[in-house]
């Protein structure tokens, strides 16, 4: 998450069967939160006495969704094998797992919440609630509970893994449904109600308020936007909604931010606003189609700003195009900063993932970008976004043996190590070698830092090498030290450095100059 501090709450998995009888729908055929029905169960404006009334109109439409799955895995050898604690440890005579012995299947389940939104069975939930839990898993088979205790055996309709949403369906007649309501008209400090399976435990109804809308978390693409509440979410309340007084779905829960993986009051949904639209497309067959641009790209901190002269929160650098893509037949360049798409202003809230991802695939995107501190307009026609996997690259890591303990002397390295608080040296053949980069790679490489240094507390470290410093590429000390003294001279407090570790993509870094 774009915070000082790093989120470890993960992905909601748990969840449970309720337990208790709950009152039966009104009307078979009538959603449960029909405005009709919903006019005598809605609380009054106001701080509610009671969401009883609310919560038995809602309550039966909220199922428990659970999944079989089947992991092959590679059994463990046995690590006192060829000792005399083999036999206690394994098994004797050659006993224990063998080191190439074949995979074994072993039975995983996952558990969480969705609802029924039709009379016939459709159930919505997230996509990481029905999906395999590792690498190599397989889902035998998903159960959809109600809270009637009644069980179904559900079929995946459809998913997509970059809203984390998923439609199943089960075989049923007159079943209690809720239906979506409009999250635009959310305001922040609006009563909330969640209803879900936390923990295993069964039905569970908690509320509260609306803390935040359109926060992102970081994650980037067309849906990064959640509805954020108190309301307590814990582990197994995935999938399950987020009511307002009124009974409308106006979001779905997705996520948490927790250093211990249970509730502290900020929890994410999906807005109805983003769900509803994915989950028609996944009912009619279909997949969700998005715009790529083909690049990768980074927000512009203070630093970022503070090293181009530019002002922060606004627009972000990119730091790598896709050759052949979209952006690349746009004219589109490693170390430009994407100001604005289509007129709208790249921000916090509206990054430029989000913006060129909900931009249909064949239509035009207009870029204002910022190059070497001249503005300028670039049209480009977006793609279609590829999977989520295949956005995935494989990355290597890289061995820094042959890079010196030590940078050179002279004037251009005191330059460096008094204002940077980093050593440099040319990267050679041999160095590029064992780095494991490409061979077309330029630039120098850092062979120390100052652990006092901003460069060091950034992450700076060894083997690292820096391709530009103020998007100018460099490819000597000399010209590294020619770059700092220019943006010294033009009276800045950073340098912007393109770095690039091992065959990770490249990242822009502004390094403060030491005091």
């Amino acid at each position: 998450m774009r915070y000082a501090y790093a989120i470890s709450g993960a992905l909601l998995v748990g969840g449970a069967a309720a337990t208790l009888a709950l009152q039966p729908p009104a009307s078979a055929q009538t959603a449960q939160n029909e405005p009709a029905a919903m006019a005598a169960a809605a609380p009054r404006p106001g701080a509610p006495l009671s969401f009883a009334d609310l919560v038995a109109r809602l309550q039966p439409a909220v199922v428990n969704i659970s999944t079989k799955q089947s992991i092959r895995v590679q059994p463990q050898a046995n690590p006192f094998q060829g000792t005399p604690f083999q036999d206690f440890f394994g098994g004797g005579g050659g006993g224990g797992q063998e080191q190439n012995a074949p995979p074994v299947t072993r039975q995983a389940q996952s558990l969480g919440s969705g609802f029924l939104i039709s009379a016939d069975g459709y159930v919505v939930t997230n996509n990481h609630v029905v999906a395999p839990g590792a690498r190599g898993a397989t889902v035998d088979s998903i159960t959809v509970i109600l809270p009637n205790r009644k069980e179904y055996k559900a079929k995946l309709i459809g998913r997509d893994q970059a809203s984390d949403l998923a439609l199943l369906k089960i075989d049923g007649v007159n079943l209690p449904f809720v239906k979506f309501g409009d999250s635009t008209k959310t305001r922040v400090g609006d009563w909330v109600v969640a209803i879900g399976n936390p923990f295993g435990i069964g039905s569970t109804v908690t509320a509260g308020i609306v803390s935040a809308l359109h926060r992102s978390t970081g994650q980037g693409g067309a849906y990064d936007r959640f509805i954020q509440t108190d309301a307590a979410i814990n582990q197994g309340n995935s999938g399950g909604p987020m009511f307002d007084l009124n009974g409308n779905v106006i979001g779905i829960n997705s996520q948490i931010f927790s250093q211990s993986g249970g509730n502290i009051g900020i929890g994410f949904a999906i807005p109805a606003e983003e769900a509803k639209p994915i989950i028609d497309t996944l009912m009619k067959g279909a997949s969700v189609q998005r715009g790529y641009l083909g690049v990768r790209m980074q927000p512009l901190s203070e630093d970022d700003g503070a090293a181009l002269g530019l002002p922060k929160g606004r627009g972000e650098l990119i730091n790598r195009v896709e050759p052949g893509g979209p952006a690349e037949k746009a004219g589109v360049k490693t170390g430009d900063i994407v100001l604005k798409v289509n007129g709208r202003d790249v921000t916090v809230d509206e990054t430029l993932s989000y913006l060129v991802a909900n931009v249909k695939p064949g239509d035009a995107i207009r870029l204002d970008v910022n190059r070497d501190g001249r503005n300028l307009s670039l049209n480009a026609v977006a793609g279609t976004r590829p999977s989520e996997d295949a956005l995935t690259a494989a990355v290597g890591g890289n061995d820094d043996s042959a890079v010196p303990e030590n940078g050179g002397k002279g004037a251009d390295q005191a330059v460096m190590s008094a204002t940077l608080g980093i050593d440099v040296t040319e990267l050679t053949a041999e160095i590029r070698r064992s780095l494991q980069l490409e061979p077309s790679t330029t630039g120098v490489v850092i062979v120390g830092t100052d652990p006092s240094s901003d460069a060091a507390q950034k992450g700076l470290q060894r083997g690292d090498v820096i391709m530009s410093v103020n998007r100018q590429p460099v490819t000597s000390v000399a010209e590294m030290a020619r770059a700092i003294n220019q943006a010294k001279t033009a009276g800045r407090e950073a340098v912007l450095l393109f770095v690039q570790r091992g065959r990770n993509p490249g990242i822009f870094i502004a390094v403060r100059f030491s005091k």
